[in-house]
């Protein structure tokens, strides 16, 4: 065999990181442990015999300023794995006179522990055996070796990775990524949660990647291939013309009474010249209004928020509830732009703006759905060697995984 063959198959596949990702991690690393260590150092003085750093915070700090987004490198995950840890290494080192003896039972001891308390933390295996090997001057500390230098050195490594990430444009502690959250037709056959969480349960591994990070990744790798395989229809041949738009100044009871009447769930605010100026949903009127025997109306914290938010008195209208980030579409945008638009930002409909931005329709997921199952079998009826024109997608008929999960 090859010996570059060889040599790459030694190699981690990792995923390609800038050298300002690089330079970003280092000086994290830097700060962290350069402050961790002077901190404990000026807190203990310098003629103290207890050590004002320990060796697995190095470790840990590849974790917090490399990979801030792996679950192992959460703040439960450092905190409670140190501990744990820790206190495990210095148990058995009392009871354990043998220390290599020691040393196998208190790591072993420790992983099967965090991975119990869902604290796994990898530096926290050396954590275990510094309680152990450490020496006298470890084992003289006793149950103190949690507190510090453990305990300390944690929290203020994690202090500086809290600050340093969030600073430099990294969410920590980390939230998971959302996947796309339009569902999918009842008849879709593409990949769901519960295949998500099917395949991890059979895989029965540690992954250093969140569940939800793992999700997202999927659905947007989906997504890129319903861009890659769309056709060329546009955003205008799916658009509803025929729009119900209210004014900011109508009553919220009118506005109640246009998505009952009408069977819709979204409404465009729009000024006298058409222009969008927010929407307002169901949603809208659910989580931002009271509710009473005549209907919605605006309640005393409401009021306050937007009397300190405006400088001015609400008056119980569109205005006062709608939502003013909207994402708007053109009728040039093609089907896939769309879809993708409106799977990240989990929207069941989307105002459409045409010349001087004026509202000139509504794209619904419904509409949007059908006419991307339509081109599927469409492309699926060309490609295969019998001979007719291409049927529309049925209810019943399967549903290409691609296109349904990706909408998922």
């Amino acid at each position: 065999m090859p010996v570059n063959v060889v040599l790459r198959r030694l190699l981690p596949q990792q995923a390609p990181v800038s050298n300002r990702e690089r330079l970003r991690a280092a000086c994290g690393a830097l700060l962290g442990l350069l402050g961790t260590g002077l901190i404990a150092r000026a807190s203990i003085g310098t003629g103290s015999a207890l050590p004002a750093l320990i060796a697995p915070m190095g470790a840990s700090a590849v974790l917090l300023f490399a990979v801030p987004s792996s679950p192992l490198a959460q703040p439960w995950s450092i905190i409670g794995g140190n501990l744990i840890a820790a206190l495990v290494g210095v148990t058995i080192a009392g009871l354990v006179p043998d220390p290599l003896i020691a040393a196998g039972l208190a790591g072993g001891l420790a992983i099967g522990l965090m991975m119990a308390f869902r604290c796994l933390h990898p530096p926290s295996g050396a954590v275990a055996l510094t309680a152990v090997l450490g020496g006298p001057a470890i084992h003289d500390l006793g149950y103190g070796f949690v507190l510090w230098p453990v305990g300390a050195n944690s929290l203020l490594i994690l202090a500086v990775a809290v600050a340093f990430n969030n600073l430099t444009g990294r969410s920590y502690p980390h939230a998971p990524a959302s996947a796309p959250a339009t569902p999918a037709p009842a008849s879709a056959m593409g990949l769901t949660s519960g295949d998500i969480d099917a395949a991890l349960e059979d895989f029965d591994q540690v992954l250093d990647i969140g569940r939800g990070d793992l999700e997202a990744l999927l659905r947007r790798a989906q997504l890129s291939a319903l861009v890659r395989r769309s056709g060329p229809e546009t955003c205008a041949s799916i658009l509803t013309r025929d729009v119900v738009a209210i004014a900011p100044e109508a009553p919220l009871s009118e506005a109640l009474a246009l998505l009952r009447r009408h069977h819709i769930k979204m409404l465009p605010v729009t000024d006298e010249n058409a222009h969008v100026l927010g929407v307002l949903t169901q949603t809208d009127l659910m989580d931002k209004a009271e509710w009473d025997r005549k209907g919605p109306r605006l309640g005393l914290a409401r009021r306050w928020h937007l009397t300190l938010g405006r400088g001015r008195a609400p008056h119980g209208c569109a205005a006062d509830v709608m939502t003013t980030e909207v994402m708007c579409l053109r009728p040039e945008m093609t089907l896939a732009e769309v879809a993708v638009r409106m799977a990240r930002g989990g929207h069941h409909h989307l105002p459409v703006i045409g010349p001087e931005d004026r509202l000139c329709g509504v794209v619904a997921q419904s509409d949007l759905i059908e006419t991307l199952l339509t081109e599927a079998a469409h492309r699926t009826g060309t490609e295969s060697s019998r001979p007719g024109p291409a049927k529309r997608a049925q209810p019943g008929d399967p549903v290409p995984s691609d296109l349904a999960a990706g909408l998922a």
